[in-house]
C-alpha cells in the first residue's frame, strides 16, 4: 500500500518558527491556485477530502502538514499566483515558500503542480529557482491531463520536458489526472520512492 494512503491531518504552519520538529522526512506539493493540486493530493492518498478542494483560488494560506508513518510528512504548500490575494499576504507567501524550500533540511523533494493548459508559468520557474540549487529531487505532474487530446498532451509533455531537462537536470515529469486516475501509478510509485531513501 502507498504510504500516502496513511496521511492523517497533523498541523497549519503561517510562520517558520512554527514549523514542526520531527526525525523523518518531508515530500512538499506545490503548484499555482486553481492547478489542480488539492485534487492531486486526494487522489494519491486515496482520500475525498484530505486537502481543501475549492473552486475559488488562493484558499490554501497555510504550508499544511499532513502525517504518514515512520514521521514523515506530505507538505501542501500555498497555492500562488493568485491576484486577489492582498499584497501583504502575497508577500508573505512568497518568503514563507521561498525560505521553506531553499532552507528546510527535512524537506527532501517537491511535486510541482501545473495545469498542462498553461505549463511553464513565471511563478512555476520561480518555485524551481528556488528549489534547484538545494539540489534535491523535483517531480512535474501535468495536471488536468484530460482536458487536451491524447495528442495535444503527449505534444505539451514533450516540449516541458525538453525545457526542463535542458535546464533542471534533477526534474522528472509526466500526465496527470485526478478525474480519470492518469499516471496516478506512476506518481505514487515515485513519491514513495522518496520516502523510503531516508
Amino acid at each position: 500500500m502507498s504510504q500516502l494512503h496513511n496521511a492523517t491531518f497533523f498541523t497549519s504552519v503561517n510562520h517558520l518558527n512554527d514549523l514542526p520538529k520531527h526525525a523523518g522526512i518531508e515530500i512538499a506539493f506545490a503548484g499555482r491556485s486553481n492547478a489542480g493540486k488539492s485534487s492531486a493530493i486526494n487522489t494519491l492518498s486515496n482520500r475525498n477530502r484530505l486537502a481543501f478542494v475549492s473552486k475559488t483560488p488562493g484558499r490554501t494560506q497555510q504550508i499544511n502538514f499532513f502525517k504518514l508513518k515512520a514521521e514523515n510528512f506530505l507538505v501542501d504548500l500555498p497555492g500562488y499566483g493568485y491576484a486577489n490575494v492582498p499584497y501583504s499576504i502575497r508577500q508573505h507567501w512568497q518568503n514563507l515558500l521561498s525560505k521553506y524550500l531553499q532552507t528546510r533540511q527535512s524537506l527532501k523533494g517537491m511535486v510541482l503542480i501545473m495545469d498542462i493548459r498553461h505549463p511553464l508559468q513565471v511563478l512555476d520557474v520561480q518555485m524551481l529557482d528556488w528549489f534547484s540549487p538545494t539540489g534535491k529531487a523535483v517531480h512535474i505532474l501535468l495536471t488536468k491531463a484530460d482536458k487536451l487530446s491524447k495528442q495535444r498532451a503527449q505534444n505539451t509533455l514533450k516540449e516541458v520536458s525538453l525545457f526542463v531537462n535542458n535546464t533542471y537536470p534533477q526534474c522528472s515529469i509526466q500526465l496527470f489526472s485526478s478525474l480519470n486516475a492518469t499516471g496516478v501509478d506512476e506518481a505514487s510509485t515515485l513519491i514513495n520512492q522518496w520516502f523510503e531513501r531516508q
